[in-house]
């Protein structure tokens, strides 16, 4: 797969700007960073609280929480369903300590074990919700798509409560309430909130609704502060990779430095431990890079409730083994992604899937053949919750939309989907099921991700459909992998001083991406660490000082051991090593230009 490196264009200056470029408090390396990202005003990248969007535009929050906090006075017996990946574990953790902290005695939790009842809401989740006879369900992180969960719970008595951030479909279940910012009507600016962004927005309103009340008074309770759980809201907003406009990025920023002053919650404490990572110098890309990863290998494996209880434990002791284990489960993991990864590989090798440059079809003006647009790939074998991480992998090396299968239950197969820009996903899982009713059961999800299960014997079928919708979505531009960068930085600029300052001006993630340069330098020294990381030491010209660079997975056809120029797309970020502090060069594309 080729790539090519592109230069953001220049933006304009935006003629409504309180302050010129030059007033702006930031440096010209993080003026122009910024407004490549569209920020081109001081308060754009104010991420103190106080720019939080208010809670009141939330369609129908205010019913919501006064629901919750009839409840709450009555003590009825509440249930928590969540879900079974960082997002709903965060979730479920927050809405278990917040409203603990205003008054609920008579709180449980379920999450859905993916291997035997699938995701969300459903009848049988609702079955097993009766041990506790609960008179209120919340759903967390899900519950937009469950009308027959939904409908089996008020058939009984029991009132539901949906808060979600997924995108609905055609029809609504019918709960008592339903806060999602992406259901239809709603006025909330922002709608990128996690499913933890959803409930901690919720916990604001009650605690304002209980106050008003004079609730907390007539308790003896103090009034909880709830920035104390940003923590949780900020490891899974960035574990669910939504998109960090300015509302979730105040909403990690303040997480991040809840855990840098050590006030994260034990759990959270006790992950970084076991990933090796300093709380005090934690960034965005340490929660979802190892964090994250760590709570999701109980879902994925064995059962979120592991890692629920990781995050909601105030024992020490117990948050450290609780990590361990998880940390252990994680390195399963990955090694089971790493077979099914090579099993894929040589399966799109044999179908000469990953001849992926541009064919004339014959009688067509249309560049592309369908069986080129988009990947399908099934094994009975395969780890049901693997599939997902395996298909952003196939995703990653051949920049197509890529779909992974594996067994199900009852004759079903279970797909996870991973997507490019400018291909939404659910939307062309929508459009497959509109011109092929009845081939998929049940899917659900993101622009970039989403899921899905059908009938084994109808899988050719469906990859089929998916390969003509995809036709429709899908220019030949689009298949061209790309790595944006922020353009050049001179040999003055490539020191500690402007890593460090790019590292503060995040947190960076989805939709605010971690800045990119590129330039050419010359290469002094090289080593391979491990057999599959490459060390480079670099000059960008021969009187100047030298600089640390690493390619971490690099790719061995495009090195040359002979290299002597190369043109590098790179992070610059801050090396930790024996607490010495270093600027050093996170490779993310390099062609050799020149070879002794």
């Amino acid at each position: 797969m080729s790539i090519q490196v592109v230069r953001r264009p220049v933006p304009a200056p935006s003629a409504n700007a309180d302050l010129s470029a030059s007033e702006l408090p930031w440096s010209q390396v993080i003026r122009r960073v910024y407004a490549n990202r569209g920020i081109t005003e001081a308060y754009q990248a104010d991420l103190s609280l106080q720019y939080l969007l208010a809670p009141k535009n939330l369609l129908q929050i205010e019913a919501a929480s006064e629901l919750l906090f009839a409840h709450i006075q009555r003590q009825s017996s509440i249930v928590i369903v969540g879900d079974y990946d960082a997002d709903g574990a965060t979730s479920t953790a927050l809405a278990i300590r917040g409203l603990t902290a205003m008054g609920a005695t008579q709180l449980n939790y379920i999450v859905p074990d993916r291997f035997l009842y699938g995701y969300g809401l459903t009848a049988e989740i609702v079955s097993l919700t009766k041990q506790f006879q609960p008179d209120l369900i919340i759903t967390v992180d899900n519950g937009i798509s469950s009308i027959d969960g939904v409908a089996a719970a008020q058939a009984v008595g029991i009132q539901v409560l949906v808060t979600d951030h997924h995108l609905p479909g055609p029809e609504l279940p019918a709960a008592d309430v339903i806060l999602n910012p992406n259901q239809p009507g709603d006025q909330f600016a922002s709608k990128a909130l996690a499913g933890v962004g959803v409930m901690f927005y919720l916990l604001v309103s009650l605690r304002t609704l209980m106050r008003k009340q004079g609730w907390f008074e007539a308790q003896g309770l103090a009034q909880p502060n709830l920035a104390d759980y940003l923590d949780l809201v900020a490891l899974g907003t960035v574990a669910d990779v939504v998109t960090l406009d300015q509302n979730n990025r105040i909403l990690v920023d303040q997480g991040l430095r809840r855990i840098r002053a050590g006030q994260a919650s034990v759990g959270i404490k006790a992950l970084l431990h076991v990933a090796n990572i300093e709380a005090k110098r934690c960034a965005a890309s340490d929660l979802g890079f190892y964090v994250g990863p760590r709570i999701n290998a109980a879902g994925r494996l064995e059962d979120m409730a592991m890692g629920i209880a990781c995050l909601l434990t105030d024992d020490a002791n117990q948050a450290e083994e609780i990590a361990q284990t998880l940390h252990d489960l994680n390195s399963k993991r990955r090694e089971i992604e790493g077979v099914m990864k090579e099993q894929a590989l040589k399966d799109l090798a044999t179908l000469d899937a990953l001849d992926l440059a541009p064919k004339k079809r014959a009688g067509s003006d249309n560049n592309q053949t369908a069986d080129s647009l988009g990947i399908c790939i099934y094994r009975a074998e395969w780890h049901q919750g693997v599939i997902g991480i395996l298909a952003g992998r196939i995703k990653e090396k051949a920049y197509r939309p890529t779909i992974a299968f594996a067994d199900g239950d009852e004759g079903e197969i279970k797909g996870s989907a991973r997507s490019i820009p400018g291909v939404h996903i659910r939307d062309v899982l929508d459009t497959v099921a509109a011109r092929n009713p009845g081939l998929i059961n049940k899917f659900g999800g993101h622009a970039m991700a989403a899921g899905l299960t059908m009938a084994r014997n109808r899988y050719a079928e469906f990859a089929a459909a998916y390969q003509q919708v995809l036709a429709d979505w899908i220019k030949p531009e689009d298949l061209q992998a790309q790595v944006l960068s922020d353009g050049e930085l001179s040999a003055q600029e490539l020191n500690l001083a402007t890593a460090k300052s790019l590292r503060n001006a995040g947190p960076w993630g989805q939709g605010f991406p971690t800045p990119v340069f590129d330039s050419e330098f010359i290469v002094t020294q090289h080593r391979i660490l491990a057999e599959k990381h490459l060390k480079l030491t670099l000059k960008t010209d021969i009187d100047a000082e030298e600089i640390e660079a690493i390619w971490f997975n690099f790719d061995h056809e495009v090195w040359s051991s002979r290299a002597y120029r190369v043109h590098l797309a790179f992070e610059l970020d801050v090396n930790f090593f024996r607490g010495i502090e270093s600027a050093q060069l996170m490779v993310r594309h390099l062609e050799v230009s020149k070879t002794h």
